[in-house]
């Protein structure tokens, strides 16, 4: 099978991909969620003892690089697609 044809099913398959990605990001925060699976007694900040905390922290980081990105290409980083055509 050629890269092709598993990016091509893969895309066929994008719904079912995304709610299974979903579902398991949510059981994993539930799984952390319980007091017998994660111990959250050596905890070092109260905010490690949040269900989630780092999913939430992590997705938050990667919203703030992307955001930090977008305005620093609009201050100059970006050029036009044409800039080297000239």
């Amino acid at each position: 099978m050629t890269l092709l044809r598993i990016i091509e099913s893969l895309r066929a398959r994008s719904g079912i991909l995304l709610k299974a990605g979903i579902g398991i990001l949510v059981l994993l925060v539930v799984l952390d969620a319980l007091p017998f699976v994660v111990d959250k007694a050596d905890a070092h900040t109260a905010a490690e003892r949040i269900p989630g905390f780092w999913a939430v922290y992590g997705l938050a980081g990667c919203f703030l690089l992307v955001w930090l990105a977008k305005i620093l290409g609009a201050l100059g980083i970006q050029k036009r697609e044409d800039f080297y055509d000239e």
